[in-house]
Order: C-alpha cells, then sequence, then structure tokens
C-alpha cells in the first residue's frame, strides 16, 4: 500500500514551524550575548569619557570627545606593565602546575586499581565543600613561618618566610581538587582497551600516559586550563595578602583593587576602567583560542559507550 502523500498545505506549514523554531532560537542566543556583551561595551564606552562627560547631569553615555589617550595613561602613569608580567608569570605558573597535577592524580583514580583508591576519590570529593577562605589563614601562617625561607631560621623565625615571592603566589593552588576530579571524569571516557593494547605491545606507563591517553583528552585539559586561568588571572584576596610588603610583585587585579582605593575623585574613574578593560583581554583571547573545547571537556566522561 502507497503511502498517502502530504498535502502541500501541511508541508508549508511544517516548513514555516521549522523556520520560525530556528528565527526564535537564534533571537534567544543573540539577546544572550548581547546581555554578555553590553557590560564590556559600557566598560569601554566609560573608558572614553572626558570628566566632563562623566559629571555632566544628565551623565553623557556616548563620548563626544573619545579620550583613546586614556588607554597610553594606562601604561604611562600606571605600573600597568609590571602587573602584567606578574599576573602572567603567576598565572601560568599555576595553571601549567595544575594542569600536570590534576592530570596525574586524576589518571591515577580513573586507571588504576589500589588500595585506598576509593578513600582517596571520597576525599577529593568531599574537599570540594570547603570553600578556599576556610584555608588562607592556615596557609599564611605554614608560608610565614617555613624554616630557612626568607630569613628563617630552623625554627621558623626572625624573617617573612615565603611570603613576598611568587612561590607564595604559586605554591598553595599547586593542587586543585576540582581539576582532578575533572580530569578523572575525562579520563574514564577513554578505553581500558587501548590502554590494555599499548602495554602489549611494550609501551611503559609514563609513555601510555604521555603519548596515548593525554591526546584523548585534550578537550578535558582545555576546559581545566580555562578555568585555572581565568580564576587566578582574576585572584585578589591571596595576591593581596601575602604581599603587602613588595608592590613590585602585585597583579593587575590587586593593583586596580588599590588603584581604586587611592583615586575616589570621578574624573578620574576613565582611567580606571581602561585599566579594567586592558585587564579583561588576555582572558577574552584564552577563552577564545579554547573554546571550541570547552563544551567537549564539560561533558567528557557523562556519557559512556
Amino acid at each position: 500500500m502507497n503511502a498517502t502523500p502530504t498535502p502541500p498545505a501541511s508541508r508549508r506549514r511544517t516548513r514555516l514551524s521549522t523556520i520560525l523554531l530556528v528565527v526564535a532560537k537564534y533571537a534567544v542566543l543573540l539577546v544572550g550575548a548581547l546581555v554578555i556583551v553590553f557590560p564590556f561595551f559600557d566598560m569601554f564606552l566609560g573608558s572614553l569619557r572626558t570628566p566632563a562627560e562623566r559629571l555632566a547631569v544628565p551623565m553623557v553615555y556616548w563620548p563626544r570627545d573619545p579620550q583613546w589617550h586614556n588607554f597610553v595613561r594606562v601604561f604611562t602613569e600606571l605600573p600597568m606593565l609590571t602587573w602584567f608580567v606578574n599576573s602572567v608569570i603567576v598565572t601560568f605558573l599555576i595553571t601549567a602546575i595544575q594542569m600536570l597535577t590534576s592530570t596525574m592524580a586524576g589518571y591515577a583514580l580513573a586507571k588504576y586499581r589500589f588500595r585506598g583508591s576509593r578513600v582517596l576519590l571520597s576525599a577529593v570529593l568531599g574537599a570540594q565543600m570547603f570553600p578556599f577562605f576556610l584555608l588562607i589563614i592556615p596557609m599564611f601562617f605554614l608560608l610565614r613561618f617555613a624554616p630557612l625561607a626568607g630569613g628563617n631560621d630552623l625554627f621558623g623565625q626572625g624573617g617573612s618566610g615565603l611570603l613576598n615571592s611568587y612561590a607564595a603566589m604559586v605554591l598553595p593552588f599547586a593542587v586543585t581538587w576540582y581539576g582532578i576530579f575533572l580530569m578523572r571524569q575525562s579520563f574514564m571516557s577513554v578505553p581500558n582497551e587501548i590502554i590494555d593494547a599499548a602495554r602489549m605491545d611494550g609501551a611503559g606507563e609514563f609513555r601510555i600516559f604521555a603519548t596515548i591517553v593525554l591526546p584523548l583528552v585534550r578537550p578535558g585539559l582545555a576546559t581545566l586550563g580555562i578555568f585555572v586561568f581565568i580564576y587566578h588571572w582574576n585572584e585578589v584576596i591571596w595576591t593581596m595578602t601575602v604581599t603587602r610588603s613588595a608592590p613590585d610583585l602585585q597583579t593587575i587585579p590587586v593593583g586596580i583593587y588599590l588603584l581604586r582605593g587611592a583615586f575616589i575623585d570621578q574624573s578620574t574613574f576613565s582611567l580606571q576602567q581602561a585599566a579594567v578593560f586592558v585587564s579583561i583581554v588576555p582572558v577574552v583571547a584564552v577563552f577564545l583560542l579554547l573554546q571550541r573545547y570547552y563544551v567537549r571537556g564539560l561533558t567528557a566522561g557523562s556519557v559512556k559507550g
């Protein structure tokens, strides 16, 4: 029996419904994109306003005389280059170390069975319930009284320990529980048969890990790298705590935070907004470079098969 052909009117209604659904979907996405981009655009315009335009009532929203030199003043009147170099050094060190420790620990928890592995996994999950703020004071004292560091004697007295150094800014973040769990989930998606086949071919464990398994979890690595980079590029509290006596080690967020406290005149807000806009450019660049891996990294390990 032949199937009854669809009437032309029904086909037109179906096609129209499909078109409307697509238009609605992209309209929602466009509205969401505008909501996300608008604060950055507003900050950019604010950095171009003159003091008179900012103090005018009502305030002038679109700059009539854009002050492009504010972006030059950021580097000439502020130690922005020093802040930028410190941010790059600290952020890249933390990101590299966390990716190394997270991948190694996550691989061990995902692909090896040893005594205490379940306890370690439970500890990793449980540790995520404790916010970083609870650890600031204990970590501060551990660094302050570190033996034989920063002028300290064997008992941790007499100096400043590891404070006011890159080590104080990096070491507390060498291991992240979230990173370990994220990479474990990524490694869980790698079939065990691939690893067993490599072992049968005579490959060592480190070679399997570095040359076979790691390339398969690049989306997870990229996702972890994005999270770590963005968080520590914008981190303020810990960096400000351990660099109070070393302004030459301060990063961009700390410098801008102190800048806001130093300049309370409304006429200097354009300079502040220019500094903030410059500080977010690296974050946007890193995200755009790695965003194609982002969704795949978040969903890695969620579906088996």
